[in-house]
């Protein structure tokens, strides 16, 4: 075959994935495992039906009304008032993710984050030629003042990604590292919280008035089970916004994506009622993994990690022969010996720690 003209920075790099088995107990990509309402679903119908009928013109560019109705869900919950022009929303978080990097890193600047994290802040910086400093996370996973600090005033990012829950460990980040992190740089900082609806931690979005260069990013593939959906959104000021309308494509929200995401917040209340059940379950994992002897990373997100193995690959065939999917993890940086499993339903639950059981017998 003849070589393709790829840039030599991508040359090598293996994509994003995570196995899709559906036959198997599906707990490897923390979605939310409880499926819409019948409700749901027939407002999710009508509103779709609605805006087939003009797929024939362009969707609404600036997505005002899902953007109106994602700033009226964040001031409630964070108790932050937020205009619509403090709000931005793209094709999940991941998109969001991209177009901060877009507008903000590019050749000659760098990106900062704090591994062991979210496998795709690295790729996306990659993808826009946005170089990329990793540094390390403490033994239990936390992250301090003084070296998150000591990182961004030593390489000067143009762009710090801050993760709370933290994935895939859980852990959580004091709004103290937030705010010293922004005031030590003179770049953006990218606080993830796609986990946050699962956590006990106050949101970033409390820091936005004191912080300009602050970015909060979500989704409503999490708690709001909307996994399928691919809606992300952020918060920042109505002038990082504006940045971000720069490098977004035409029309880059479908009107199918924007009428569906808006039945979905019109259903937050069904739809979060889901996060208390989900957290019975994790902590329930918690309770049953430490009762194996086995270790589990203290959490605030619907997933965990756990270990340690002398050899995870060896540990996540098994669990997948007895009908239950998890995450290797043990690759990643810092994550030698764990591998990551997110809450199910109560049956999913049962089964997950039953075969875990079985594994360890068997070894």
């Amino acid at each position: 075959m003849t070589a393709l003209p790829v840039r030599d920075d991508l040359v090598g790099r293996q994509p994003y994935g995570a196995p899709q088995l559906p036959e198997a107990i599906q707990l490897n990509v923390n979605e939310n495992p409880f499926p819409p309402s019948a409700s749901l679903v027939a407002d999710l119908a009508a509103a779709v039906a609605a805006a087939g009928a003009t797929l024939n013109r362009y969707p609404d560019r600036e997505a005002l009304g899902l953007r109106s109705d994602l700033a009226a869900y964040l001031t409630r919950v964070t108790g932050v008032a937020l205009s619509v022009e403090q709000v931005w929303a793209a094709n999940g978080s991941n998109e969001v993710l991209q177009q901060v990097c877009q507008a903000f890193g590019g050749p000659g600047r760098v990106a900062l984050g704090f591994e062991p994290s979210y496998s795709m802040h690295p790729l996306l910086a990659a993808g826009t030629n946005t170089g990329w400093v990793a540094k390390s996370r403490a033994s239990d996973f936390t992250l301090s003042v003084a070296s998150a600090v000591g990182a961004v005033r030593a390489h000067q990012p143009a762009i710090t990604f801050l993760t709370t829950p933290n994935n895939p460990t859980g852990t959580v980040l004091g709004l103290d590292v937030v705010q010293a992190v922004h005031d030590a740089t003179t770049g953006v900082v990218v606080v993830d919280e796609a986990y946050a609806e699962f956590g006990t931690t106050p949101s970033a979005v409390t820091l936005l008035a004191s912080c300009p260069r602050l970015l909060v990013s979500r989704t409503m593939s999490k708690a709001f089970a909307g996994a399928g959906l691919r809606l992300g959104y952020l918060a920042a000021s109505s002038e990082v916004v504006d940045v971000l309308r720069l490098v977004r494509l035409p029309y880059h929200l479908s009107a199918l994506t924007q009428a569906a995401a808006r039945v979905a917040l019109a259903h937050t209340e069904e739809l979060l009622g889901t996060v208390e059940a989900v957290k019975v379950q994790r902590d329930r994992m918690v309770a049953g993994i430490a009762a194996l002897g086995l270790e589990v990373v203290p959490t605030e997100a619907n997933f965990l990690l756990f270990g340690q193995f002398p050899d995870p690959p060896a540990v996540w065939q098994a669990l997948l022969a007895h009908g239950v999917l998890v995450r290797d993890v043990s690759t990643g940086p810092g994550l030698a010996g764990w591998l990551r499993v997110n809450a199910g339903t109560e049956p999913e639950t049962t089964a997950f720690l039953e075969a875990l059981a079985a594994v360890l017998a068997e070894r």
